[in-house]
């Protein structure tokens, strides 16, 4: 791979106060990394033994059919035992699991006791709607509390959840229930979005249309929107809650380690859904190491993971990595900035949330209204950052740590996949922070930046992210299609046995890695290779830039040209003379071959519900091409 016109600019240092490092469950980042490496099973072993087992494991890891790994052979457990069960008969019982609010601003909240009743009498629920350990039920909710409660219900019973999240649209759902095969499908009446009702029951009802393997539809009533009910399939969550049948104490299933937990489908697939097969055993193994390792969970901290559950983002830090480590979670339905810009800092004052964990999308779309609205609460109570999804540019990274955090907080920027099951490249808050690095690899992760033949790439070169060796949280297989599986991950370095991830990134000369994106996120502009992430982060670190958006189009002489997409901060205005100041600032930030050869202005962006921005669709628009589907789109 060629070297690129961009270099990271590696000499911008953030360090942790004395306090933060001395207080930290890792304080000593490199001697616990080469711990993990000296002997990965055995450190493995370790994390495991903090978790209840109903039988111990054989076999730490077993590598006899690769990529099919097989982590703690032989070990008998449930993640829902680990997340609820045991806290429910500890002196946790009465302490907070889950602080939610609502949009409109109604408050609940559950002790991991009500908590435990309450998943208890679901799970009894779903067993008579004959759910048995190994069925699929298809859950497509609003962020409301019922959510977790399905899916912890579903992993007590030994059921497999496949949680499609709200944005999709009525065939994508269809298409997803029919892959999963799921006669039971769990849902909301609505679910309230910037002052709207997302109808989810009037979606369900045209999916099972296309999907007439479904048997039965539970709803919870959210929003009392006047909805369709068809008698002898369609249930009230609420009526059934209220049944004889749905007692307070429930068996939770024994689990074999690498029995199915849940099934995922990747936001963007197109033609046959992508269903990421994860497992209990492993998965829950990993993805609390990681959670308590990165943000320093202790039992006196307020955590706020801002996604939605309905990614695996959600899936493992709103919902099983807090409850597996007895964390207080807050949880909230709606939009960032409904009805003010205000919104989030005014519940984090009000709560008094002490670890925020969001997408560098939600950061930038909150920094367009300026320092005035987070100013006006106090954020003391804030003691750590995190940013997901996507790499966050400089500029962001920087009004976060400044006027959020008011330079006291450490962001841990976490690199990861749907995939990975949990954190992979990530900081820990007793390390030295560069903005827009996710730093360095996890303990007991191994990865590198290799160029097509597997060899490792000079320092500031892009190339092909690999993970080399197996972790505990790794996907298991695409379901019903391991053939795809091993052609999508394993088979471009088949005779290394490494893991592709599909992202370019490079490592700079302290071995800290700076994902670009997705490999079809680069742009070749006459020979060279640009990531539009650092397009979009130059345009960003323009001062009247809030948020970008940068794609290539086709070109006869250069192979490709750029163009973006800006969106203004306020008082700013879109003219010829700032958008030749944005070409001079791009020609100064990155280089003469990434100036954008059209600018335009525009006041939204083509975004999934989960914030990423959807630039297939500006290209289509751009190219005059069909825009294919846009279910995932937030507008």
């Amino acid at each position: 791979m060629t070297q690129d016109a961009f270099a990271p600019a590696t000499n911008e240092w953030y360090y942790p106060s004395e306090e933060i490092v001395r207080s930290a469950h890792v304080p000593d980042y490199e001697a616990l990394y080469a711990e993990a490496q000296a002997d990965p099973e055995a450190f493995w072993a370790k994390q495991a033994q903090a978790l209840d087992w109903f039988q111990p494991w054989s076999q730490v890891l077993d590598q006899s059919n690769p990529p099919f790994y097989k982590w703690f052979v032989g070990g008998k457990t449930n993640i829902a035992y680990n997340a609820l069960d045991r806290h429910a008969k500890s002196w946790r019982r009465n302490k907070e699991a889950l602080i939610w609010e609502g949009e409109p601003g109604d408050r609940r909240t559950f002790s991991y006791w009500r908590l435990w009743k309450e998943v208890n009498k679901f799970a009894n629920v779903l067993k008579s709607l004959g759910v048995k350990k190994g069925d699929r039920v298809t859950i497509y909710m609003g962020r409301i509390p019922e959510l977790l409660m399905a899916m912890l219900a579903c992993a007590k019973v030994g059921a497999v959840h496949s949680v499609v999240y709200g944005g999709f649209s009525e065939q994508a759902l269809a298409d997803r229930i029919e892959d999963a095969q799921s006669r039971v499908v769990l849902t909301c009446d609505g679910a309230w979005l910037r002052g709207s009702i997302v109808k989810l029951k009037d979606m369900v009802d045209e999916a099972v249309k296309r999907s007439p393997i479904v048997e039965s539809v539970v709803v919870v009533k959210r929003t009392e929107q006047p909805i369709k009910m068809e008698q002898g399939r369609d249930y009230w969550f609420h009526d059934l809650m209220n049944l004889p049948i749905a007692s307070e104490m429930c068996e939770t299933e024994v689990m074999d380690a690498e029995d199915p937990l849940f099934i995922l489908y990747t936001s963007g697939t197109t033609g046959k859904p992508k269903g990421i097969l994860h497992t209990h055993g492993g998965y829950q193994v990993y993805t609390s190491t990681t959670l308590k390792w990165v943000f320093d969970i202790k039992d006196e901290d307020r955590w706020w993971c801002a996604a939605d559950p309905g990614w695996i983002t959600g899936h493992s830090y709103i919902v099983y990595s807090p409850l597996i480590l007895g964390a207080t979670s807050f949880m909230y339905e709606g939009a960032p900035n409904f009805p003010y810009p205000n919104r989030w800092w005014k519940m984090i004052e009000h709560y008094g949330i002490t670890i925020l964990y969001t997408a560098p999308t939600a950061i930038r779309g909150l920094m367009r209204f300026g320092d005035a609205w987070p100013n006006r609460h106090d954020l003391s109570s804030l003691r750590l950052l995190g940013s997901v999804g996507e790499p966050i540019n400089p500029e962001a990274w920087r009004w976060f740590h400044k006027v959020i955090g008011k330079e006291r907080c450490p962001i841990m920027d976490t690199w990861w996949q749907t995939e990975t099951g949990g954190f992979m490249i990530t900081p820990m808050p007793s390390v030295g922070l560069k903005p827009g690095s996710a730093t360095r690899p996890f303990p007991g992760v191994e990865v590198d930046v290799v160029d097509e033949q597997g060899n490792p790439v000079p320092a500031g070169t892009d190339g092909n992210l690999v993970i080399k060796k197996p972790w505990p949280s790794m996907l298991r297989t695409i379901y019903g299609d391991p053939d795809r599986f091993k052609r999508q991950y394993w088979s471009a370095y088949e005779k290394q046995g490494w893991y592709l991830t599909g992202d370019s990134a490079r490592k700079d000369e302290d071995g800290y890695v700076w994902i670009i994106g997705r490999n079809d996120d680069v742009i070749k502009v006459s020979g060279y290779r640009l990531g539009t992430a650092e397009i979009e982060s130059g345009l960003v670190s323009h001062p009247a830039v809030a948020e970008a958006a940068a794609i290539g189009v086709p070109d006869e002489v250069r192979g490709n040209v750029i163009y973006a997409y800006c969106i203004l901060r306020a008082n700013f205005q879109g003219n010829e003379t700032l958008r030749e100041a944005l070409k001079d600032h791009i020609r100064h930030e990155v280089g003469p071959i990434a100036v954008p050869t059209k600018i335009e202005f525009v006041d939204s962006l083509p975004k999934t519900r989960s914030g990423k921005i959807m630039r297939r669709v500006l290209k289509a628009q751009a190219t005059g091409q069909p825009l294919g589907d846009t279910s995932t789109l937030e507008e």
